[in-house]
């Protein structure tokens, strides 16, 4: 008998939120199938009927996170009054702020930041040079060096018990992405 699709959903989210639960407060190395099962409620047959080893787990929800982002359109991305806009990325990142401060915080799996620059790149990219920036190796740093500082900063952010306001943090994001880091804040 075919399992309800519903249920099967469920079950898997159930099992997901388990593991993350766990790995908030545990490294992934010391994370065990059976203490996913216990904190979720099912059996270790269930688990295999979604994934495959804790490392899976993960796995699928970071491929999950990197989806959203790259379901972002460019539209949005794209500003008028500067080369990036940062408002759809950090509406991104505060609807799955529950995961991304976590991985891409100190404890967290250190290759989902490149995951995720590898998956914002190419949009980033599209944008620069529809607005006529040459495709070379100046632009692939530029690129490195935006996403780095954004997934930092964010990162950063998140993280702080006194954290200025989004829209503060927008506006200093987008600033220095056009006037760069030594221009002072007061024009000179």
């Amino acid at each position: 008998m075919k399992k309800n699709s519903a249920v099967a959903a469920q079950t898997k989210q159930n099992l997901t939120d388990a593991f993350w639960d766990i790995y908030c407060n545990k490294r992934i190395e010391k994370i065990t199938i059976k203490e996913v099962t216990v904190k979720a409620g099912y059996n270790r047959s269930t688990f295999y009927e979604y994934f495959t080893d804790v490392y899976d787990v993960l796995e699928q929800l970071e491929d999950t996170l990197i989806s959203k982002l790259q379901e972002l359109p460019v539209q949005q991305l794209s500003s008028t009054d500067s080369a990036f806009s940062f408002e759809a990325l950090i509406n991104v990142y505060v609807q799955h702020s529950k995961y991304l401060a976590v991985l891409l915080g100190d404890h967290g799996d250190p290759a989902f930041q490149a995951k995720t620059k590898r998956s914002m790149k190419p949009l980033m990219k599209e944008v620069l040079l529809k607005q006529g920036a040459k495709d070379d190796f100046e632009l692939d740093y530029t690129l490195e060096y935006a996403l780095s500082a954004m997934i930092g900063v964010l990162s950063y952010w998140f993280n702080q018990e006194h954290a200025p306001p989004l829209e503060n943090l927008m506006e200093l994001l987008g600033r220095l992405s056009t006037e760069g880091v030594m221009k002072n804040p007061d024009g000179r």
